[in-house]
């Protein structure tokens, strides 16, 4: 028997501790067929958005997926994330989070994917600052 991912629970448990203590959480996505954003702001096959309360509505964090509705150029737009295509999840503010290793089923390398760094609609988009994606996932302390 198969033993339930890890990664959802992780997930939900970096964005409390980021909204928790005055954070705004980024997430990094690798972006495939099965990723709903908006496109024209996916850089290099992948996208990081702000995940805050501030920033979305309606967001679910579930073992499947994240889904959410965010403004983009003041347009209401619904997001949905398979879980797999999560590369990191991170405070914008000092980086402090976690990586990890986008999962194969649908990630194709290149395509029209994202770094770029979606925030609140007036929010000028920065350069996100996540863990390195390289390689395995890495766990930081958080205190």
């Amino acid at each position: 028997m198969e033993l339930p991912s890890t990664k959802p629970y992780l997930i939900r448990a970096i964005h409390q501790w980021c909204c928790d203590n005055g954070f705004t959480p980024y997430l990094a996505v690798v972006v495939d067929s099965r990723t709903r954003v908006p496109r024209e702001y996916v850089r290099d096959g992948q996208i990081v958005l702000n995940v805050g309360y501030e920033a979305t509505g309606r967001l679910a964090i579930s073992n499947e997926g994240i889904s959410f509705q965010a403004r983009f150029g003041g347009v209401a737009r619904d997001i949905d994330i398979p879980i797999g295509n999560v590369s990191a999840i991170y405070a914008r503010e000092n980086g402090a989070g976690m990586a990890f290793e986008p999962e194969a089923a649908g990630i194709t390398a290149g395509g029209d994917g994202a770094q770029s760094g979606v925030a609140m609609p007036d929010e000028k988009p920065q350069p996100p600052s996540a863990p390195s994606t390289s390689g395995r996932a890495r766990l930081q302390r958080i205190k």
